[in-house]
């Protein structure tokens, strides 16, 4: 077997194309492009603006089986697939989200996909790109400010200090700051209070610069934030705090989506953030409706595994948007079966095809999901290496047993030659017509009912359960008009359990509601399932150990 090159050595050896170019191939001109280097650049408001009338294209979103330390490749086989779109004839736009520092540092240590399928510039996307993250985090934190100076200076709206719900953020994973105590050192810095922080990617902000539709649709939203409450219970607003229009103004342009390319010159959108397991898990709205605009066929992702990401993505994003996904691809792997039917990762190379099929119960979940939503799915094996054939024989016939179609897909190593196939039977799917969909509960069913129906249908528990004081918040939102707003769980990534070792199909389990926050300016209800933290912290040995400059200048170290 040839040497195998590394995604960071396969991204520095591309063959870029001036990013106007890019823009020319979808029609956007070069007065609406704001170049960052040569290679990425922002599409101006004016211009989505003046697209907003074309006729959409198909939209097609990506999703997976539950990640494991094997990896599965979803972001890869995006990639991958808008490459294989184009290569059979197709005008096709990949939609993907930023990437957070806090994870390349931590366990990651890139998200631009791999191998041949990857978004290019690798770098600067995961390390700063345009910006976009600091202008959030800038402007979540100014409205902090804004809220511990009008404390200091009278109180005149007559916040009670003990329910600020207004935490701070930064885009690294530090557990260190999860709860804090601020406004030490006397007097002249204010009232001391419990605080802390989260991550940017979990920010409303975030959530809110993700789903806005413009930038006065933003500066509503931000108004709308929720940052405090006074002694009788009343909310306390950002706008009550005049904090809204000078948010807007640092977010104007993050807002705009940034464009570049991917490994074989195809346009790909980077927009926007959220966290899968925290937020609502998608880029942003403005980001794929504009490639609705350009494109016949919009490929996007939606992260982790389809009980988190692929149902925020329907029950969120899309019934937000007015979106009508034409297809869904689930992406899955061998060794991500082995996983799930026991085999532990050091042995993950030896073939097992018991093991495969044993595994392949948490595939069938995921199929069994995405038909609740009424879209039509197609079974992307992500292909390794020490993969078999056996193997890959054994889960494409449990998919069959399903009445779906499981794909091998080589596009890690081939590019989009490697994955051709699956790019005509998305097209089949998507041309066809079958798409029926719809979100999973109605706007208005109670909120208890929302989570207890996710929890029920696709987590195959057997229900929610919640102290009186998460059951009574929730009561007094829906009193206080909140009711219809969608719910976003978050809870680990690993199981349709809250338990991160229990893998596989579990069923019968109930799921802890440990705590509820209203993202009234995103527009949802965040329900804190299990052990999950809005800070996540680093592991033993973070990927940040091995990333460095070599002697030509160049990073080393990211994927």
């Amino acid at each position: 077997m040839a040497e195998v090159k590394s995604d960071i050595e396969i991204a520095r050896a591309a063959k870029k194309k001036q990013i106007l170019e890019i823009g020319q191939k979808i029609g956007i001109p070069n007065e609406h492009l704001l170049p960052y280097g040569h290679d990425k650049a922002k599409v101006s408001a004016e211009f989505i603006n003046s697209v907003k009338a074309n006729k959409d294209g198909k939209l097609i979103l990506v999703t997976a089986i539950n990640p494991t330390p094997a990896g599965e490749g979803k972001t890869t086989t995006t990639v991958g697939l808008g490459d294989g779109l184009n290569r059979i004839g197709k005008k096709a736009i990949v939609c993907i989200r930023e990437a957070s520092l806090g994870p390349n540092f931590g366990m990651k240590g890139g998200a631009a996909g791999g191998g041949y399928a990857q978004v290019v510039p690798m770098e600067d996307m995961n390390l700063h790109f345009t910006g976009d993250f600091h202008a959030i985090t800038t402007a979540h934190n100014l409205l902090s400010a804004l809220i511990d100076n009008h404390i200091y200076w009278g109180n005149e709206l007559g916040i009670d200090t003990r329910r600020v719900v207004w935490r701070r953020v930064m885009d690294m994973n530090d557990r260190a700051l999860r709860e804090i105590i601020s406004s030490l050192g006397g007097v002249a810095n204010g009232f001391p209070r419990e605080a802390g922080f989260d991550i940017t990617v979990a920010s409303e902000v975030m959530a809110i610069l993700c789903l806005a539709t413009d930038l006065k649709d933003l500066e509503k939203r931000l108004g709308d934030i929720i940052v405090a409450y006074r002694r009788d219970k009343s909310a306390v607003y950002a706008r009550d705090l005049k904090a809204d229009g000078a948010m807007a103004v640092l977010l104007k342009d993050a807002m705009q989506p940034n464009l570049v390319q991917t490994l074989e010159n195809n346009p790909a959108f980077v927009h926007g953030g959220p966290f899968a397991n925290i937020a609502h898990g998608c880029n942003s709205v403005v980001a794929t409706t504009t490639a609705l605009k350009l494109a016949d066929y919009v490929v996007t992702e939606a992260g982790f595994g389809a009980d988190l990401g692929a149902e925020k993505f329907f029950d969120i994003k899309c019934r937000k948007a007015g979106l009508k996904p034409a297809a869904a691809v689930i992406v899955a792997t061998v060794r991500a079966m082995k996983m799930n039917g026991g085999v532990k990762k050091e042995d993950l190379g030896k073939e097992n095809v018991e093991a495969v099929k044993k595994g392949c119960a948490n595939l069938g979940r995921h199929i069994e999901n995405i038909r609740q939503f009424g879209v039509p799915a197609v079974v992307a094996i992500n292909h390794f290496y020490s993969d078999t054939d056996a193997e890959i024989q054994a889960m494409k016939d449990y998919v069959a047993s399903m009445g779906e179609e499981a794909i091998l897909c080589k596009h890690w190593a081939q590019g989009s030659a490697g994955i051709e196939e699956l790019a005509n039977k998305v097209v089949a799917l998507a041309e066809s017509g079958s798409s029926q969909f719809a979100p999973l509960y109605p706007d208005a069913m109670p909120l208890f009912e929302k989570i207890n129906t996710i929890v029920q249908r696709i987590y195959r528990g057997s229900e929610a359960i919640a102290d009186k004081s998460v059951r009574d918040q929730l009561h007094a939102w829906e009193k206080a008009g909140y009711g219809n707003l969608p719910v976003c769980m978050a809870k680990t990534q690993y199981s349709f359990s809250t338990d991160p070792n229990l893998r596989g199909a579990p069923t019968g389990h109930t799921v802890p509601v440990r705590e509820v926050r209203l993202s009234a300016g995103a527009g949802f209800v965040i329900i804190i399932c299990g052990e999950i933290m809005t800070m996540p912290g680093l592991p033993k040995a973070p990927s940040s150990e091995k990333i460095f400059l070599n002697e030509a200048g160049q990073i080393e170290g990211l994927f």
